[in-house]
């Protein structure tokens, strides 16, 4: 009787946190555009970063999250959290909203990854339909009025979505020397995750 019990609850809480990892986005990355185009390249870059993302923070530890390769350097959960403020600047852009003083970071880490895998999720959205034009007034802009510093999308490209992929390296690195690499059958390249 108590082994059924034990076996009921271990498998109440697979099923709770399978259905946790897969109601994000890009546990699998989307199905790429019908056509090539200045919105759905710019899409298709956003959605390897959510790809990537997802499966470097899939199934973090504290141990992990607390894990540094030194005394200088960020630990595995102010990478996150910088990855986090990145997707806002990305997401911004593509709302076409200053960056002024940035919103407060989610306090745990699940929040953190979900606000961050949906500001990726929207940003890649709106470009998907983004024509040229578009893409030029999806501008990343810092502060307001007149002191305000305004870039073209091309700095977004260039600066957030390449920082983020930089830094998303970085997570996979720290969390595999902190003895948890990242989980087996992750194919970027097609993706996918592979059983």
């Amino acid at each position: 009787m108590l082994k059924s019990l034990l076996f009921c609850g271990l498998a109440a809480v697979s099923l709770t946190l399978n259905a946790q990892t897969t109601d994000l986005p890009y546990y699998q990355i989307p199905a790429y555009p019908a056509s090539y185009g200045p919105g759905t390249v710019a899409a298709r870059m956003v959605d390897g970063l959510g790809f990537r993302y997802y499966w470097a923070t899939e199934g973090l530890r504290p141990e992990d999250l607390a894990w540094s390769p030194g005394d200088e350097a960020r630990s595995s959960m102010a990478t996150v959290k910088h990855i986090h403020g990145l997707s806002q600047v990305i997401v911004n852009a593509t709302r076409k909203q200053p960056n002024v003083g940035g919103d407060p970071a989610p306090e745990t880490f699940g929040a953190l990854r979900k606000a961050t895998l949906l500001n990726i999720q929207e940003a890649s959205q709106k470009l998907l339909t983004a024509s040229a034009a578009d893409l030029e007034s999806f501008q990343m802009i810092f502060g307001s009025g007149d002191k305000a510093q305004v870039y073209p999308f091309w700095n977004v490209i260039n600066g957030p979505i390449a920082d983020a992929l930089w830094h998303v390296g970085q997570v996979v690195t720290f969390r595999r020397s902190s003895g948890n690499p990242l989980p087996k059958g992750v194919g970027v390249l097609e993706g996918k995750k592979f059983d």
